[in-house]
């Protein structure tokens, strides 16, 4: 049975070096039988939550004209969620953070999904990266039976195109296969 994947490549640098990884995901994800779409957040306009509690408090759609409604609607469709990111000084990118923030309207309605991470940074050492890996679990913990499938850490990569030979790239297009 094929399973609904989304991307969400958080890179500020199209064909940077966590999006090649996201790319390999999405080819091993595919060439497994699966619907998968990837969403390069640069290409989106994905605005700051202001607190305004219109969603939270109100039960209204969020007030702002962007691009988050549309994802989020993608992310509480999917079965799978692969979130992908750089690493900025031991944690997620500003991308991805902001629309973690966004999803307060709705992450109730993202139960029991599976989730797979795609980290990369210049530090070599992958237990300094797990720092990022728990701001990732800060969110799924808001979520109910979400399923943590596996983690890529691209390390030692900095650079654009310096993913390229890492053996993070074999593992993402492998871990991709695995979604069935």
């Amino acid at each position: 049975m094929s399973k609904k994947v989304l991307i969400l490549s958080s890179s500020p640098r199209k064909g940077g070096n966590s999006d090649t990884l996201c790319d390999e995901f999405l080819r091993g994800a595919a060439e497994a039988g699966n619907e998968v779409e990837k969403i390069f957040l640069g290409d989106k306009t994905v605005h700051y939550c202001t607190g305004c509690s219109t969603c939270s408090y109100l039960q209204k759609p969020c007030p702002q004209k962007d691009d988050a409604a549309e994802i989020i609607e993608k992310m509480v469709a999917a079965d799978v969620i692969v979130m992908a990111t750089p690493v900025y000084f031991y944690t997620m990118s500003a991308q991805m953070k902001t629309l973690i923030d966004r999803c307060c309207g709705r992450y109730t309605e993202m139960n029991g999904k599976e989730f797979y991470f795609i980290v990369t940074a210049a530090e070599t050492e992958k237990n300094l990266m797990l720092r990022t890996i728990d701001t990732f679990q800060g969110f799924l913990d808001c979520l109910e039976n979400p399923v943590v499938k596996g983690t890529v850490f691209g390390l030692g990569v900095w650079h654009k195109g310096e993913i390229q030979g890492n053996p993070a790239m074999r593992e993402a297009y492998e871990m991709g296969l695995q979604v069935r």
